[in-house]
C-alpha cells in the first residue's frame, strides 16, 4: 500500500521522501517534527519495503517515546512492533545486555545504579580518605560531568588540573569505576559510555548493529551531548542514512552537557542535505511575531523564521506590577475572566517563570483565589525538600514533642548522625520515659549513653539550644529564621555553584519573604499561628491535580508543552535572563532561547509581565526590565515607559507601599536593617482591563462583615479599600489577615 501522506505540508513531504544519506531538519517550535519522523518511518516501511526491524527512532523521554510508538502503531499496526524506539539509555541497555560480556568483567544481567545507589557508594569510598564531608557532593557531581564528557579519571584530572580537590575527584572516580566492576553494576552515565566504548572497540558488537541498523533517526537532536553524537555517528557508520530532527532556538539544556554545536557539526562531519520546517501550526501570527522578533538577537543559529496560517490573534500584553504580589493579582485576574469569557479550561493555562522559587506567590494567589493548581514537572514549594528542612526546625519550637519533625533534620546539615545513633536515641528515650528532644537538649553529660553517640549528637543539641534561646528572647519570626539559617550553615552548604543550589537558595530566600509578609501582614502573630496558616496552604492545595488545573511551571520543564493561554513571568534582570550568567555570550544566548521556548508554548493568548519591584536576597529590591523586553520592544532603553506597556497598580503585596521595613537576611549577615522603597499610595487607576471583567458592588461588604471562604472558612472584613479596585482585608482565624480583590476572591456573606 502506499503511504497517505496528505496531512502534511510541502516542507514536510521533501525530507520524509528523502530517505538515503544523512539529513538533517531543523525544525522550528510548533512545526509538527512528531508527525514528519513517523511519517517517514512508515514511508521507508509502506513504500519501499524496509524492514521494520532494520529501523531505529532515538529521542529523549519515555514520554516521547511512547508517543512516537503509539503513533506508528495506529499507522503500522503489528509492523511497528519490531522498530526500535528508544530514549539513548534504553538503547544502550540493549547493547549492552546483548555484548557487554566482550569486555570482560560484566555479566548481561548487570545492575543499574540509580542516583542513590550511586552517591552511598562514593560516600563508602571517602569514608577511607581523610576529607571533609563536604566533597562529596562536589565529587558526585564532578563524576557525573566527566562521564557526560566521556572523560576517564586521567583524562578528567588533567582538563581540570587548576581545580580545588582534584586529586580527590580523580582518585575517588578511578575507585569508584573498580567499585562498579567488582559489583557488575552500571550507572546511568555509563550505560551511555561503556556503550560507546563497546561499539569502538568491539568487532563483533559493531558490526552487529551497524548492520542492523540501516536507518537511524534521531529527535530533539540539539539535546544530544558528545557521547550521544559520538554513539550517533559509530551506528550509523556503515550506511550513513542518518535523520536528524532539531531545533537549535530550543536548546536549554547546556548546563546539563547538551551541545546544540552538534547540529553545525553534523552539517560539516556528513555531506547532508538540510531542511527548515518553518510553519508553525501552534500559535497565532502575533505570538509567533514577537518570538521570532526574539531569537533573531541569537547569532549562533541557522537561518529560519516561523510563519503560521493560523489567525492574527489577540495583542500580546505586557504588564509591569509595582510589586510581585501584585504581579500574581495580575495573573489570577486575567486566569478568571478569560476562562469566563473564552469558555476555556483551567488546564488551558499555564504560568511560566525562569526560576521555581517564584512559584510562592502564584500558589499562594491560586489559593486565595479559589483555582485548582498543579505544578508541572516539579513539587509545589512547601513540598521541595530545603523548605521542609527549614519549617522542619521551626517546628521543634513549636512542639519539642514532634519527633518525624526532629527525625528529619537531626542529620541536616551533614552531621555524621546515621540511623544507628537515632536508634539509640529513641531506645533511651523510651526507657528513660523522656522525650527525644529533651534526650537530644540534655545530652552533655548524660552517662547512660556511649560518648560516641554524645560527641555526635552534641553539635544537633547545641543548634537545638541556640534556637530556643533565640525564640524565648522574643525575636521576630522573621529575625528567627534568618537565624537559624546562619545558625545551622545553609548557605555554605548549598556554596557550590550549580543550577539546582541556586534554585534552593531562591527558595529559602522566598520563604523568609513569606514569613516577613505574614509578620507584617498579622502584627502579633506568633510561630504556631504561622505554622498553622502554611499547613492550611499546603493541605488545600490537594485541588484535584489529576483534573482541570491551571499549570505551574519553569520553562525548560514546559519544553514540549503547548496551553491555549501563557503568563511569563518574573521578566526582570537577574531573574529572566538569571543572574548567575557570566556575561558570555554563549550563556545570554542561552537565556534567550529560553524566553523563545516559553513565548512558543502559547496557542491563543500571551501574557508577560514584571515587578518593579520584588523581595529578594532578604531585602525588597527595584527591579530592572529583562533585555528580552526590551528586544521585544514592549520596554525602551532608557525606562519602563514605551508605547507598548501596559500598566496597574493594585494592592497585591498588602503593605508593599507604605513605609514597610525590608531587611538584609540571607547571605548578607542577617542584620536589619531600615531600606526606603519607592512607590506610594495605590493608585485609582485600574489594573490592565481584562475581558468580561466580572463586576461587584463593594457596597454588600463593609467592615464588620462576616464572610466564608471556600477553602479558608469564615472571616471577618476588618477593613474595605475602594479607591481603585475593591480590596477587603479579611481576617481567618488560625490563618491570618489576606487582601482580597472582591471582585475575584471566593467570599459569601454569611447572613
Amino acid at each position: 500500500m502506499s503511504l497517505d501522506l496528505s496531512k502534511l505540508n510541502d516542507e514536510q513531504i521533501k525530507p520524509v521522501l528523502d530517505t538515503e544519506g544523512a539529513v538533517l531538519v531543523t525544525a522550528g517550535a510548533g512545526s509538527g517534527k512528531t508527525r514528519l519522523l513517523t511519517h517517514r518511518i512508515a514511508h521507508l516501511i509502506e513504500d519501499l519495503g524496509v524492514k521494520p526491524y532494520n529501523i531505529l527512532a532515538i529521542t529523549f523521554t519515555n514520554k516521547a517515546a511512547n508517543e512516537m510508538r503509539e503513533r506508528l502503531i495506529s499507522m503500522l499496526g503489528d509492523k511497528a512492533g519490531d522498530i526500535w524506539v528508544f530514549t539513548f539509555h534504553a538503547l544502550c541497555i540493549r547493547i549492552l545486555r546483548r555484548f557487554i560480556k566482550n569486555l570482560g568483567g560484566y555479566t548481561a544481567n548487570f545492575s543499574i545504579y540509580g542516583e542513590q545507589e550511586k552517591e552511598h557508594c562514593i560516600k563508602r569510598i571517602l569514608k577511607e580518605m581523610p576529607v571533609d564531608d563536604d566533597i562529596a557532593k562536589i565529587t558526585i557531581a564532578s563524576i557525573s560531568d566527566a562521564k557526560t564528557y566521556g572523560l576517564t579519571p586521567d583524562e578528567y584530572r588533567k582538563a581540570n588540573s587548576w581545580r580545588e580537590y582534584i586529586d580527590v575527584i580523580a582518585k575517588v572516580y578511578f575507585e569508584y569505576e573498580k567499585e562498579l566492576k567488582k559489583c557488575n553494576a552500571l550507572d546511568f552515565d555509563d550505560l551511555l559510555n561503556k556503550a560507546l566504548y563497546l561499539l569502538k572497540h568491539d568487532d563483533e558488537a559493531r558490526e552487529y548493529f551497524q548492520e542492523k541498523f540501516r536507518y537511524i533517526h534521531v529527535d530533539e537532536f540539539q539535546d544530544t551531548n558528545t557521547v550521544q553524537y559520538n554513539l550517533i555517528k559509530i551506528l550509523g557508520a556503515k550506511h550513513g542514512n542518518i535523520f536528524v530532527v532539531g531545533d537549535e532556538d530550543q536548546s536549554i539544556y547546556g548546563w546539563r552537557g547538551a551541545n546544540f554545536a552538534n547540529i553545525f557539526d553534523f552539517t560539516t562531519d556528513y555531506p547532508c542535505k538540510v531542511y527548515k520546517l518553518e510553519q508553525n501550526y501552534r500559535s497565532t501570527k502575533k505570538i509567533l511575531a514577537l518570538a521570532n522578533k526574539i531569537i533573531k538577537n541569537n547569532t549562533t543559529r541557522l537561518d529560519k523564521e516561523l510563519w503560521t496560517e493560523n489567525a492574527d490573534g489577540a495583542d500580546v500584553q505586557f504588564y509591569a506590577a509595582h510589586t510581585d504580589g501584585e504581579e500574581a493579582d495580575y495573573v489570577v485576574k486575567n486566569i478568571i475572566t478569560i476562562k469566563k469569557s473564552a469558555g476555556l479550561k483551567y488546564s488551558d493555562f499555564a504560568v511560566l517563570m525562569r526560576i521555581n522559587s517564584l512559584s510562592r506567590t502564584f500558589e499562594e494567589k491560586l489559593i486565595q483565589y479559589g483555582i485548582p493548581h498543579k505544578v508541572y514537572g516539579g513539587f509545589k514549594f512547601y513540598d521541595r525538600k530545603e523548605v521542609k528542612d527549614l519549617i522542619a526546625y521551626l517546628k521543634i519550637l513549636g512542639n519539642p514533642n514532634d519527633d518525624e519533625a526532629i527525625m528529619r533534620v537531626i542529620n541536616f546539615p551533614k552531621r555524621g548522625i546515621g540511623d544507628g545513633t537515632v536508634k539509640q536515641l529513641v531506645n533511651y528515650s523510651l526507657v528513660s520515659g523522656q522525650t527525644l528532644y529533651d534526650v537530644i537538649y540534655g545530652i552533655e553529660g548524660n552517662g547512660d549513653l556511649p560518648s560516641g553517640v554524645i560527641k555526635k549528637v552534641l553539635p544537633f543539641a547545641n543548634v537545638l539550644q541556640c534556637m530556643s534561646n533565640a525564640y524565648k528572647s522574643g525575636c521576630s519570626l522573621f529575625d528567627l529564621v534568618c537565624y537559624i539559617i546562619k545558625l545551622i550553615g545553609l548557605k555554605e552548604y548549598y556554596s557550590e555553584d550549580t543550577e539546582e543550589n541556586e534554585a534552593r537558595k531562591n527558595n529559602i530566600r522566598e520563604l523568609a519573604h513569606g514569613i516577613e509578609q505574614y509578620e507584617q501582614a498579622n502584627p502579633g502573630a506568633g510561630l504556631d499561628d504561622y505554622l498553622q496558616q502554611i499547613s492550611l496552604y499546603s493541605d488545600l492545595d490537594e485541588m484535584d491535580e489529576a483534573g482541570d488545573c491551571v499549570n505551574l511551571a519553569t520553562v525548560h520543564s514546559a519544553k514540549g508543552l503547548e496551553f491555549n493561554v501563557v503568563f511569563v513571568v518574573g521578566l526582570e534582570e537577574g531573574i529572566f535572563p538569571v543572574s548567575r550568567r557570566n556575561d558570555s555570550s554563549s550563556e545570554t544566548e542561552e537565556e534567550r532561547r529560553l524566553m523563545y521556548v516559553a513565548v512558543t508554548r502559547a496557542k491563543q493568548r500571551l501574557f508577560l509581565s514584571m515587578a518593579k519591584s520584588r523581595f529578594r536576597f532578604g531585602e525588597r529590591q527595584d527591579c530592572l526590565p529583562s533585555e528580552f523586553l526590551k528586544e521585544a520592544g514592549f520596554v525602551e532603553n532608557r525606562g519602563y515607559e514605551s508605547p507598548y506597556a501596559r500598566y496597574g497598580r493594585g494592592y497585591g503585596d498588602y503593605g508593599s507601599y507604605r513605609g514597610e521595613r525590608a531587611y538584609s537576611s540571607y547571605g548578607d549577615g542577617y542584620v536589619r536593617e531600615e531600606v526606603p522603597l519607592s512607590g506610594g499610595e495605590r493608585s485609582a487607576k485600574p489594573a490592565a482591563e481584562s475581558p468580561s471583567r466580572p463586576k461587584v458592588d463593594p457596597a454588600l461588604f463593609k467592615p464588620g462583615t462576616k464572610v466564608r471562604h471556600k477553602k479558608f472558612g469564615e472571616g471577618t472584613i476588618v477593613k474595605l479599600d475602594t479607591s481603585g479596585e475593591a480590596y477587603a482585608e479579611v481576617d481567618f482565624p488560625g490563618l491570618g489577615k489576606l487582601m482580597l480583590l472582591l471582585a475575584y476572591a471566593p467570599l459569601e456573606i454569611v447572613e
